[in-house]
């Protein structure tokens, strides 16, 4: 089978791949500092401090428009948030989007980076930027390839009880070093969300 890694892969490429590896790296780090830095209390926290750091996980189903080809796919979502209360935090993504293809079309993207959001009531809505790895898989398995994706995004958890809430997310992306010129992508996730600690 033919691979565009060798093809696709100018100096340019290989610098823009060995930032895309050290940004997800530097992200995953960011993200077990601030999950490991939650300190152990034998007293009630007052309640201007509660909710100093949260975590959550969670996970749902997507629906893509792919430019190439123009191509609809669905697949999967999973994610992790770790946010302060200050309303900053940093999100890590996966997606799989392997289904419905007529032309056996398969792309994965692995991002991470910052993310906004605030609270109303029981809608916390948000934005996000993201970047990362994205892995696209050619017509009838002909042949794939990596490359750099930029991700803008947003979204609206809501609230059910303490511990769950149902997600809706959109995201752009952004393929800027694709094998045949700058591609798009973009669609929505419907999913839910379980704190782990909050």
């Amino acid at each position: 089978m033919n691979n565009f890694d060798g093809f696709n892969k100018t100096p340019s490429t290989r610098l823009a791949s060995g930032k895309c590896h050290h940004i997800f790296m530097a992200l995953v780090l960011v993200f077990v500092s601030v999950a490991a830095c939650r300190t152990a209390s034998g007293q009630v926290d007052e309640s201007a401090n509660i909710g100093g750091v949260s975590l959550s996980v969670g996970g749902g189903v997507s629906g893509y428009y792919i430019e190439y080809g123009q191509l609809k796919n669905i697949g999967f979502t999973g994610f992790i948030d770790a946010d302060n209360k200050r309303r900053f935090g940093i999100e890590t993504e996966g997606r799989w989007l392997e289904y419905h293809s007529s032309a056996d079309v398969h792309v994965e993207t692995y991002l991470g980076g910052l993310r906004y959001h605030l609270n109303s009531g029981r809608f916390d809505p948000y934005v996000k930027g993201l970047c990362g790895l994205g892995r696209f898989s050619f017509p009838y398995n002909y042949a794939d390839g990596s490359y750099f994706v930029i991700a803008p995004g947003g979204g609206v958890d809501y609230r059910l009880n303490r511990r769950w809430s149902v997600r809706i997310d959109g995201e752009y992306q952004y393929w800027p070093q694709f094998t045949f010129g700058a591609m798009s992508s973009g669609g929505l996730s419907v999913g839910a969300r379980y704190y782990i600690f909050r």
